[in-house]
């Protein structure tokens, strides 16, 4: 009995925090841009996650997330190397926003703001398919792999 109330009173004083963190697995739908806000530089891209499945009649369908990521940081050495199609890991806090659209309606959106981004690979310049790796580690360590997804050369002379 002496052991319980110990215990009881132990989870009494541990502080539990809410969070909620999003990760996203997907492809740049466009060139990152970078401004200056109020003093401070956001980084702005997209990412587009495509799902693959089979619905109830077994036909393969595809469903498409689009996450607008808001990147507020100083570190924009990565911003050249966020291009339309590089494959990308973002992790951050989301937030969803809603809106009305021309017709009326209310429609939603899904924004992150980045806290982690890592380069995965990127298309071949010249293909269709598949990716080479590569990429970026935002934390400041050295390239995921030696293989050639921001330009085989560039590997070795990254500036972060």
């Amino acid at each position: 009995m002496a052991l319980a109330a110990r215990v009881i009173c132990w989870m009494n004083d541990v502080k539990f925090y809410n969070m909620i963190k999003l990760q996203v697995i997907g492809n740049l739908g466009k060139d990152c841009t970078t401004n200056n806000v109020n003093g401070r530089t956001v980084m702005n891209f997209n990412v587009a996650h495509t799902e693959r499945f089979k619905d109830a009649q077994g036909i393969q369908q595809e469903r498409t997330t689009w996450v607008e990521c808001a990147y507020w940081s100083d570190r924009t050495a990565v911003a050249p190397y966020l291009k339309k199609g590089t494959q990308v890991y973002v992790e951050g806090t989301p937030e969803v926003r809603t809106y009305a659209k021309n017709d009326g309606t209310t429609a939603a959106s899904l924004t992150l703001r980045v806290m982690n981004v890592q380069l995965l690979g990127s298309r071949p310049e010249n293909a269709s398919g598949g990716y080479q790796s590569g990429g970026y580690n935002n934390s400041g360590s050295q390239p995921m792999s030696q293989g050639a997804g921001v330009g085989a050369d560039a590997t070795d002379d990254l500036p972060f």
